[in-house]
């Protein structure tokens, strides 16, 4: 058996019942990978007396963060829609111009696999220097089976290469391509449907996703995508009221989502849809920074209701072209008026629920894995407050110390 006993910090659990749960003077047991004791020092059960102790010399401890949206895998850049932007042109107008999704659909095909692991794993550095354990990838940015296939490939790969888990989640139903005439439904089922069920086939696919929006899909041909993943037994969630409320929130929340995303539209009356199904609301501040929003989704129904927030990067090259999730909890402060409590449930305990992985990530418990992060600061609200900081010690990990 392997056994570490850590001393001399400050947990930030994220347990209920204190502000972050904290505990001072605290200490924690690390046995093959999982935590098995947590709490003050003076506490520590006898049978753990025996185990030299490795001193933290006073730092924080959290749960190791969590990014639940990105879409990591893409060719190219979109710094010149960016200009478009600042010039005038609304997000939907790019798009249907044929930019947006389908212009790092072309830079995505015409990138060869090893390119597209280099670009990747560069992104996937940033997130990993933030304490950063568990990453969220979707596909959509290849948009035939075959080429969405080949991105679950790369972000599997890309776990294989980093000390940090990938959940890997099925958007083929993120935009039509434009060199697909036969329309949306017939897209649905020629490559949505279809490839997931490859994809499902391969062991490729954790979760299932769509861009539910005027500019992508309706409700109800995601409906028709989410009937294909509860055959298949595989959970869903959803990009949701982002630019206009489809009400795709209600329909996620009907299926049991594990999370609905971005939310900007998301009208008051809906969230206790959300509520009473359990599904996590993914917040995007960095989306809404770079398409400058001006309706943040309604923090405090979502509040009231007792909807659990996330908080993520969406790490993409068109709408988020953010790789700090330090900077996502920070605009989700700023610009959505979380607390820094929030901010970091956001990213550790929420964040978790939104993959459907809160049993082991997510808090310092025993029975959670041994993803932790060490942090050089006094208090867990400046990983919020420091814009450009980079404060992470070390990060504990269940396959050891990086």
């Amino acid at each position: 058996m392997s056994r570490r006993l850590f001393n001399d910090c400050t947990l930030a659990t994220m347990l209920p019942g204190s502000p972050y749960g904290l505990c001072h003077k605290a200490a924690f047991v690390i046995e093959n990978g999982y935590i098995t004791w947590a709490g003050p020092e003076t506490a520590l059960p006898r049978e753990f007396f025996p185990t030299a102790a490795e001193s933290l010399q006073g730092r924080l401890v959290t749960p190791a963060l969590i990014d639940c949206h990105t879409h990591l895998v893409y060719g190219g850049n979109r710094a010149r829609e960016f200009e478009m932007r600042l010039e005038g042109a609304s997000y939907e107008a790019i798009a249907r111009s044929g930019g947006g999704i389908n212009a790092t659909v072309a830079a995505t095909r015409d990138s060869g696999d090893e390119d597209l692991v280099a670009q990747s794993l560069a992104r996937l550095d940033h997130l990993i220097a933030e304490g950063v354990a568990v990453v969220e990838i979707k596909s959509g940015y290849g948009l035939t089976v075959d080429a969405e296939l080949r991105l679950l490939r790369i972000a599997r790969r890309l776990g294989q290469l980093r000390s940090v888990k990938i959940v890997k989640t099925w958007l083929a139903a993120h935009a039509v391509p434009r060199d697909f005439d036969a329309g949306a439904d017939a897209y649905i089922d020629t490559v949505v449907i279809p490839g997931l069920q490859r994809a499902a086939a391969e062991n490729l696919v954790d979760a299932v996703d769509g861009f539910c929006e005027t500019i992508a899909f309706t409700p109800a041909q995601i409906a028709r995508v989410f009937e294909a993943a509860r055959r298949l037994n595989i959970p869903v969630k959803l990009h949701a009221e982002q630019l206009s409320d489809q009400r795709g929130a209600v329909l996620a929340a009907s299926y049991g989502a594990l999370s609905a995303d971005h939310l900007e539209y998301l009208a008051p009356r809906d969230v206790p849809a959300l509520a009473r199904a359990g599904t996590v609301a993914v917040l995007l501040p960095g989306a809404f920074y770079t398409l400058g929003g001006t309706r943040p989704p309604p923090i405090a129904a979502l509040r009231e209701a007792g909807v659990a927030m996330a908080v993520a990067t969406d790490c993409n090259p068109g709408s988020s072209p953010l790789f700090s999730i330090l900077t996502a909890m920070n605009m989700a402060c700023t610009l959505f008026k979380l607390t820094p409590q929030e901010a970091l449930a956001g990213t550790t305990r929420a964040a978790a629920a939104a993959l459907g992985l809160q049993r082991e990530f997510g808090s310092i418990a025993p029975g959670a894995r041994a993803e932790l992060a060490v942090w050089d600061i006094e208090h867990p609200a400046q990983l919020s407050y420091a814009i450009g900081a980079a404060p992470l010690s070390r990060r504990l990990s269940a396959g050891g110390s990086r």
